[in-house]
């Protein structure tokens, strides 16, 4: 094992070995959360996996919490981009398959980090700052099929956020909370349902909202 403490040099490009230690201590949480659960995710663990000095660990991440709380913050990185098929319908379908492979994957870190999250305040408010990011930036969907003419009212009378819960809800409950097996049906099932449900308006804000919306 070496021990390999972060470059701090100032106007270090990012990169180098700062980044190199970042990866590396990753990917060993990663390997570690998926294997055994947030019970035997240890900094002792992770700093032997990825090859560097359990002090380097300790300095950076301080706990097991400040660990997931940064694997978050990584995947919130990632150059991820919503779905463009040209109808909503079909865009949430191909989210929803997304969503599907990573909970049914074995092992899945998805379903792991989920688990882990309950553990940690720190993981916890990464989690809540992760998923309402993907919800934002999925909100284009309703947004292009506001303007393709596939919703009742203009995107702003569209309540995005809602839309995309009911969309992608059934895929969380079916997998996460029942365990049941997975249903190659059920991710176009749930998104029909969703754009059946938008386009009868059940999603279109209040004329309060919609003020609100407007004026701020």
């Amino acid at each position: 094992m070496t021990d390999d403490p972060p470059d701090t040099t100032p106007g270090r490009r990012p990169g180098g070995r700062t980044a190199r230690v970042r990866a590396q201590v990753l990917d060993a949480v990663r390997a570690e959360l998926t294997e055994s659960g947030h019970e035997g995710l240890t900094v002792e663990g992770v700093a032997t996996r990825a090859g560097v000095h359990r002090a380097t660990v300790y300095r950076r991440w301080r706990d097991v919490g400040g660990l997931l709380a940064d694997v978050i913050d990584a995947a919130g990185e990632m150059d991820w981009q919503p779905p463009d098929t040209g109808s909503l319908r079909g865009d949430l379908t191909a989210l929803n398959h997304e969503i599907q492979e990573s909970l049914v994957v074995q092992p899945s870190f998805a379903v792991a980090l989920m688990a882990a999250s309950y553990h940690s305040a720190q993981a916890a408010r990464a989690q809540t700052q992760l998923w309402a990011d993907r919800y934002a930036q999925c909100e284009i969907l309703v947004a292009r099929a506001a303007e393709r003419g596939e919703l009742p009212a203009a995107a702003q009378h569209t309540d995005a956020r809602g839309l995309l819960i009911a969309a992608t809800a059934p895929l969380y409950h079916q997998l996460v909370l029942l365990r049941a097996d997975p249903d190659p049906h059920l991710p176009e099932r749930a998104a029909r349902a969703a754009v059946l449900a938008a386009a009868a308006g059940a999603f279109s804000l209040p004329r309060q909202e919609r003020e609100n919306t407007a004026t701020s």
